[in-house]
């Protein structure tokens, strides 16, 4: 079972003296749905008046500009992961490595080994994690059909897609073709998979007193087993949600799952929180590693507050303990700014 553990608070002292920055799309929102991000607008409001309740010297951006130039903040806090062109969720990180101002999450090279499936399936294999057999396709390089797993069903998305965005089933090689084909001329390396009938297991991880930390594991569970979820439902951007998401209460399966997402957590280190999810076989009860999140969503609806919330840590508490952590690596919490790096 998880342990039981308290939240971390920001000191005072902290909260006076340092200047944070907090970058999100829709940091400036103010109505409800977004017409193509759905709920992730509501979600960065949503930080953004968290953060503002911890009483910290808040500066508000939308943009990567916001770092083109030395902003005068001490930490940044970033939320744009979906810039719109491809491994965009390592440009802010690495705009802050340019300027040398710490920042909440992992570093550039690992956003981009965690947000590259083909590469973070990679590391499972390499970690003896089982995991489905896939095929991937770069943009420019051939498309060679041979290389896809023999399945009765395909999945195909883009290679870097979050919330299932670009997904889509294939039910023989001319829609894997007719898909990968697509996906290549909206500016995306595409990776192919067979599709597994079941519901997907989600293990959220934070960091605490400096050390990795497994939030309760939750199931992603489907009416139906063998429907493909879509970017339109997890962006609520459509009625009538066939799934839901609930504490995981199989042992077997939880035990099994935590154990694997310690082992290839390892290679990802450090990071400030995230989530290592995987393919639960609904007729054969069988786990297969999926995807790792480095960066997952913090929405108070979303997995890794439902899980903070099962040993009794409000979405707040969640928040300010993942920053905390994260200024405390950097060495910010006595309020003791290091030099910036001249560009």
């Amino acid at each position: 079972m998880t342990r039981i553990a308290a939240p971390r608070a920001l000191p005072a002292a902290a909260k006076r003296a340092l200047r944070i920055m907090f970058i999100a799309r829709h940091v400036h929102w103010d109505g409800g749905l977004h017409p193509t991000d759905g709920t992730h607008a509501t979600y960065h409001r949503e930080m953004r008046a968290v953060l503002e309740g911890m009483g910290l010297d808040l500066h508000l951006a939308d943009g990567y500009e916001a770092l083109f130039a030395a902003p005068d903040v001490d930490f940044v806090f970033p939320l744009l992961n979906r810039g719109g062109f491809l491994n965009s969720e390592m440009l802010l990180p690495l705009l802050c490595e340019r300027r040398g101002i710490p920042y909440l999450g992992a570093s550039p090279i690992l956003r981009g080994l965690s947000d590259d499936k083909h590469l973070a399936k990679r590391v499972a294999v390499a970690r003896g994690l089982p995991t489905a057999p896939w095929a991937l396709f770069r943009r420019g390089a051939p498309i060679d059909l041979s290389l896809c797993p023999p399945a009765a069903r395909h999945v195909v998305k883009p290679n870097a897609s979050s919330a299932s965005w670009g997904i889509s089933a294939a039910h023989d090689l001319e829609d894997v073709r007719a898909a990968v084909t697509r996906l290549h001329k909206e500016g995306h390396d595409v990776i192919v998979e067979p599709f597994i009938p079941g519901h997907d297991i989600e293990v959220s991880v934070i960091t605490l007193d400096g050390e990795p930390f497994v939030l309760p594991v939750q199931i992603v569970e489907q009416d139906d087993p063998g429907y493909l979820r879509t970017y339109l439902e997890k962006r609520n951007l459509i009625d009538d949600q066939a799934y839901a998401i609930r504490p995981l209460d199989d042992d077997r399966v939880r035990i099994e799952a935590t154990r694997q997402s310690i082992e290839i957590m390892r290679e990802f280190l450090p990071f400030d929180y995230g989530r290592f999810e995987f393919r639960l076989n609904a007729a054969t009860g069988a786990l297969s590693f999926m995807e790792v999140n480095l960066n997952c969503n913090l929405w108070s609806r979303k997995t890794i507050a439902m899980a903070a919330a099962q040993i009794g840590w409000s979405h707040a508490e969640l928040i300010e303990t993942i920053l905390t952590e994260s200024l405390d690596r950097h060495g910010l919490l006595g309020g003791q700014v290091p030099d910036r790096v001249a560009a």
